[in-house]
């Protein structure tokens, strides 16, 4: 291995959760399919919110692992830090909400306070399954041999008018699930900047390392080179 990366894995780490085991796991199984070494460290969420521009330039890109989240409110401001930065972004599980909240706190998309994204639909800690519909093309080539039942504890139901305020000036639908709701989105102006609401890590093995995993590292790869 002649190159090296280092991953930010922000979030509070506890080491019962198996998505939390299986982030660490993942990124492994996507070192040794690419033949990279991945040097990564997990950030707990008041730390991380006291990052530095200089800070985040160690890094070749940034994982907001799944939750259970001590304070939200860090979350939130790291998100919209990132949101100015042009680092990779790779977000997994609850962030995915936070993410679109703090993209209509941005931009004003809810003057009138209304409820439009749902509570979690997973109820408690535990996982159901998924079906992943591609719909960009990018997505429809990473599954085309990938296995498109994913494990989630983390689901939401987007009002339609907010789905309306965002779509092409703010994001881009990766993919659908079952219950037609979007389940994978990236933002538009930013080179590599993905949110699952699914646990990608969970299905990774390292015969078969996760596709959307491997292509995180290959844009902090890149971005390193740049």
């Amino acid at each position: 291995m002649s190159q090296t990366i280092k991953i930010a894995i922000i979030g509070d780490y506890n080491f019962t959760y198996n998505s939390h085991h299986a982030t660490n796991l993942a990124l492994d199984h996507a070192s040794y399919f690419l033949d990279v070494e991945i040097s990564y460290y997990w950030i707990k969420l008041n730390e991380a919110s006291q990052l530095s521009v200089s800070q985040l330039k160690e890094y070749d890109g940034i994982w907001i692992s799944p939750g259970p989240y001590k304070n939200d409110f860090f979350l939130g401001g790291i998100i919209d830090f990132l949101l100015q930065n042009s680092v990779p972004v790779f977000v997994t599980g609850e962030g995915f909400k936070i993410i679109l909240e703090v993209i209509i706190a941005r931009n004003n998309l809810n003057a009138n306070g209304e409820k439009l994204i749902s509570d979690n639909l997973v109820e408690g800690r535990v996982f159901e399954q998924v079906q992943i519909i591609p719909h960009s093309k990018a997505l429809i080539y990473l599954y085309e041999n990938h296995n498109d039942i994913e494990l989630t504890s983390a689901r939401y139901s987007l009002y339609p008018k907010l789905l309306n305020y965002l779509i092409d000036e703010f994001i881009t639908i990766e993919a659908f699930n079952q219950v037609e709701e979007v389940e994978v989105f990236s933002l538009t102006n930013k080179d590599f900047f993905l949110a699952c609401g699914f646990c990608p890590q969970i299905s990774s093995t390292r015969e078969i390392p996760h596709p959307i995993i491997y292509t995180f590292v290959k844009a902090a790869i890149e971005f390193q080179l740049k």
